[in-house]
């Protein structure tokens, strides 16, 4: 079973089992993880766990949700992934069989890479779970690899600086089809998937 760790400046306050679908995290009582800090929303942040896999939403808060530094909206996690709310870090822990499980499903996923438009010699491995794109405080995009293919979403940036096939992609996560044009910022890129060596 997944389970949170909380931590505040390197020190553990306690490990939460993830047990119900649906997990409420917020600075008021009634939440099922209580964060007693000004910087944490009332109703912060709501996890999903459903089938063995985990899920962050952001529930519109003042100060945001963050997983592996970078600011969400939703986002699926992994064994490791590290969290931020307020002041607060929050790792998510799967059991050894539960993490072995993941990984072997997420390594059945095609590899995949993005190459520039116009050079065919410049191209993007994506073999990480998570690959970020772009400039910092202009216009940030990430693809995420899951058991069931990738996604891409803006995470930092104005409204259609990142663009799949000519249309606006916002912060919601979009699905990849190989071919697919990916312009952000004016860069563009062709997401490829590559057929595995026999």
């Amino acid at each position: 079973m997944p389970s949170l760790v909380i931590s505040i400046d390197g020190t553990i306050i306690k490990e939460v089992a993830l047990t119900k679908e649906r997990t409420t995290l917020g600075r008021r009582p009634y939440n099922d993880i209580v964060i007693s800090n000004l910087a944490v929303s009332g109703e912060h942040a709501l996890l999903h766990c459903v089938d063995g896999r985990v899920s962050i939403e952001d529930l519109h808060s003042t100060n945001g949700t963050y997983v592996n530094q970078q600011r969400i909206t939703r986002q699926d996690l992994q064994h490791d992934d590290q969290l931020h709310i307020g002041q607060y870090q929050l790792s998510l822990q799967f059991s050894p069989q539960e993490h072995a499980a993941w990984a072997a499903t997420a390594a059945a996923t095609q590899p995949a890479c993005l190459r520039i438009a116009g050079d065919a010699t410049r191209e993007v491995a994506l073999v990480k779970p998570v690959t970020t794109l772009g400039k910092p405080g202009v216009a940030v995009a990430a693809i995420t690899r899951k058991a069931t293919g990738f996604t891409v979403a803006r995470t930092e940036g104005a409204d259609g600086s990142l663009r799949l096939n000519g249309l606006a992609v916002g912060h919601e996560a979009r699905p990849l089809q190989h071919g697919d044009l990916i312009e952000l910022a004016g860069t563009q890129l062709y997401f490829l998937l590559l057929q595995p060596s026999a």
